[in-house]
């Protein structure tokens, strides 16, 4: 038993030393100095909710260009983002994709210690590639969507080709639903072709399903967002289904995937803490986890985001309700939720749509909002909703883009008419 026992302690201390080692963090002095307030519990029985900001880099640095195809074009820019609310009363989670071509405002940034100037009417992405650094730079995409959200971002973690590839593979592939696609486009822009239908996919193949825009829809990143919802929902089944929080040899598996792969904030510099931030989601049921896109328009080739609606969505996520309006806090007497019925105005021609009036603006928003140095609400470039109260109705250009992960995976795969 001794002997065992040593072996034991041996072999947790191998393992925790060696996934510590793994872990890569960024810089935290270009994180902005004027922030959103911290989040804090609804009531003293309940938790505060956790809000993570996750980046999927296009870096082609550190043996990437293999896998992303293509020119090195130097620098990097995010391909996705995903603002992640876990509600305090950890049963519900909601994921946003914020569209990487909408015009917003950055916020002054750092790159190596040199700072940059504001930028007004751009494209979001570019936040990421301020800098022009190799892998990135996520304080300056963490300022951007704190600007524009009022939400304070408690954890940033980048994602990049190769680790997007090794995880997928560490689960033993995803169940996900490939739409009708044009392979000819599908080869030409990315090389590998895809079958239609119910199919597992890992590695290289998971990653160019989520990245393929050519051959999909009308080759749009608002139907790549919808692949990457559906394959994330997929994901969490798998997690869910298979068990992976009990069983020690697969957890490690992904944790190894995961510590190799990951860049993460300062905060998340160990494994401890990781594995901290892993267990807020083991008891939110898949029917509770929703993503939806932040509403949005065209602008041409570039796209806005659409207020009241993205004010309002931001208001539910800092009051910590559901995209139905229901709350989510924990506290113990629940709040009167908005209704999301009939009343909800009629979608857009681009799949969205806004609420026929902004709400009034509560004198107490507008205080904190000073307080905490945002912008006012400006349709057409990102806002700092900090303004937007919560409306009666939810509009329908939220309620009706919501994909919950127990949806049907061959739902919803792509904006645009479909390949033939």
């Amino acid at each position: 038993m001794a002997a065992l026992t040593t072996v034991a302690v041996g072999l947790f201390a191998y393992v925790y030393i060696h996934l510590n080692h793994n872990i890569h963090t960024f810089t935290p002095e270009g994180i902005s100095t004027s922030r959103p307030p911290v989040a804090t519990p609804a009531a003293p029985t309940a938790q505060p909710p956790i809000n993570l900001l996750l980046i999927g880099s296009d870096s082609r640095a550190n043996g990437n260009e293999a896998l992303g195809g293509g020119a090195d074009v130097g620098g990097a820019r995010s391909d996705t983002t995903i603002l992640l609310h876990i509600s305090g009363d950890r049963k519900h989670a909601i994921g946003v994709s914020i569209p990487r071509d909408s015009l917003v405002n950055i916020p002054a940034c750092e790159a190596n210690g040199t700072p940059y100037q504001p930028q007004t009417d751009v494209m979001f992405n570019s936040a990421f590639s301020e800098g022009g650094m190799p892998d990135g730079n996520p304080s300056c995409t963490q300022n951007t969507v704190e600007a524009m959200t009022g939400i304070r971002i408690d954890h940033t973690i980048v994602l990049n080709f190769a680790g997007f590839a090794t995880m997928s593979s560490a689960v033993g592939g995803v169940q996900v639903c490939v739409p009708p696609v044009d392979n000819t486009q599908l080869e030409q822009a990315y090389g590998v072709t895809l079958t239609p239908g119910l199919q597992t996919l890992s590695g290289k193949s998971a990653l160019e399903y989520v990245r393929a825009r050519e051959g999909f829809g009308d080759n749009s990143d608002i139907g790549r967002m919808k692949r990457q919802q559906a394959f994330l929902s997929a994901l969490v089944k798998k997690v869910v289904d298979a068990g992976l929080y009990t069983d020690p040899v697969a957890l490690y598996r992904l944790a190894d995937a995961a510590t190799s792969s990951l860049t993460v904030d300062p905060s998340l510099d160990s494994v401890g803490s990781l594995e901290n931030l892993a267990m807020q989601f083991e008891s939110i049921p898949l029917q509770n986890v929703e993503f939806v896109t932040a509403p949005w328009q065209y602008d041409g080739a570039r796209v806005d985001l659409i207020e009241p609606d993205t004010g309002i969505l931001w208001s539910l996520l800092r009051a910590d309700k559901t995209l139905e309006g229901a709350d989510a806090s924990g506290a113990s007497t629940p709040s009167v939720s908005p209704t999301t019925g009939t009343d909800s105005p009629t979608p857009t021609a681009t799949g969205t749509g806004s609420a026929d009036t902004a709400p009034s603006i509560a004198a107490q928003s507008q205080q904190a909002a000073k307080l905490q140095g945002l912008p006012s609400a400006d349709a057409g470039t990102s806002s700092g909703s900090a303004d937007s109260p919560l409306p009666s109705v939810i509009p329908s250009g939220i309620t009706d883009n919501i994909r919950p992960a127990d949806s049907d995976p061959c739902s919803d795969l792509n904006y645009g008419p479909p390949q033939q």
